[in-house]
């Protein structure tokens, strides 16, 4: 089963969960969730769960537990193809 790691730049407390874009190598996400007791690290596995159609149990925080800077491990998906789903140009 194919794998891969994406870096995320976190920006908690938004009003609503929403990719922003780009930047860089990272993807920042915009999470509906504060940061506090994992409920951030939470709602972030949801919403890219969702977005590239798997289960939430195919993506979990792997480094950046407590930072905005993050790194998510996706199951099911190369990271050409996870990035063509989750929108880069």
């Amino acid at each position: 089963m194919p794998e891969c790691q994406l870096a995320i730049k976190a920006v908690p407390n938004a009003s609503r969960s929403a990719i922003v874009g780009w930047l860089g190598g990272a993807l920042k996400i915009k999470l509906k969730a504060p940061p506090v007791d994992g409920k951030a690290n939470a709602e972030l596995c949801r919403f890219i769960a969702q977005v590239l159609d798997l289960p939430k149990t195919a993506i979990y925080v792997t480094t950046g537990d407590t930072s905005r800077l993050k790194r998510v491990q996706i199951t099911g998906l190369t990271l050409d193809e996870a990035r063509s789903r989750l929108g880069e140009q």
